[in-house]
């Protein structure tokens, strides 16, 4: 069996990479700004391979997303920043931060007895959780001039879903929401009326706007019933696919296509998709 490489390799090969003389082009033309899109690719695929179950393809897509670490640690490396080390050091410094429960001296080898253990509550841990996160924020806002906002750190290149869940998560956890689902429920009415309102009209472009907050009051429900509004959307992606293939292959095997065909044909195969997941089956 050959020799396997270890994390110093990895980042030996990084530096090569971005080696004056002896690096890739490619490599060396990138910079922190054109790596993020790659970064924000990669771990949807970690959660594609996830969701698809595919673990055989998981440690390469693991893997490139660990790749994008290794190159914002070399950045900061060359800029004299940070380094890979750094990294790790403060992420494990602050995990051991956020577990006292585990930690409880803050150090690697210290531990709760079993019994002291079993006693924490996951509520509890969630709790203490989010009150050291605060307490994260607020030494941040003293070293910032800026006002400290419960919403600060909710990073902007999430995607739009997630970031909606994140921002009114934390809204909530201050008091700014409703007392239980069937508030939410009627936000989300009072949001569809306001966007046929804006389509009777005439108004598009108002509409779209009420469609952006009907979307964040959907998101809200998401949240209320404790599911993650981009995981659903995404397994609703997935069952639109999966029904609407099967009704191109229906059509394709009576000699039609989608475009050339009756939306109340395409509807009758749709529906046999839908009858044929309840039964257990895979539509073809």
């Amino acid at each position: 069996m050959s020799e396997r490489h270890s994390l110093d390799d990895l980042l030996t090969l990084m530096s090569v990479l971005r080696d004056a003389d002896q690096g890739c082009p490619w490599d060396l033309k990138q910079d922190w700004d054109t790596i993020v899109p790659h970064t924000l690719e990669e771990a949807y695929e970690v959660a594609d391979a996830i969701e698809r179950r595919a673990f055989d393809e998981l440690p390469g897509e693991l893997g490139d997303l660990l790749f994008q670490v290794v190159y914002y640690s070399q950045f900061g490396d060359e800029e004299g920043r940070f380094d890979f080390h750094d990294v790790v050091h403060v992420l494990t410094a602050k995990m051991l931060r956020r577990h006292p429960h585990v930690f409880p001296d803050g150090t690697l080898s210290s531990r709760r007895d079993g019994e002291r253990a079993a006693e924490v509550e996951t509520r509890q841990v969630h709790s203490r959780w989010e009150a050291l996160k605060a307490e994260e924020r607020a030494e941040r806002a003293r070293h910032d001039a800026k006002a400290v906002s419960v919403l600060d750190d909710v990073p902007r290149s999430l995607p739009a879903l997630s970031r909606a869940a994140k921002l009114s998560k934390r809204a909530a956890r201050v008091g700014f929401d409703w007392p239980d689902h069937r508030g939410v429920l009627d936000k989300i009415r009072e949001e569809l009326d306001e966007v046929e309102e804006a389509l009777a009209a005439g108004d598009h472009e108002h509409a779209g706007e009420e469609v952006g907050d009907l979307l964040f009051a959907v998101v809200n429900l998401a949240r209320t019933l404790k599911t993650d509004p981009e995981q659903r959307l995404r397994g609703t992606n997935a069952k639109f696919e999966r029904r609407f293939r099967h009704v191109e292959s229906a059509l394709l095997a009576e000699g039609k296509a989608p475009g050339q065909t009756a939306l109340e044909d395409m509807e009758t195969h749709w529906q046999d998709a839908k009858a044929r997941e309840k039964q257990g089956e895979t539509p073809s």
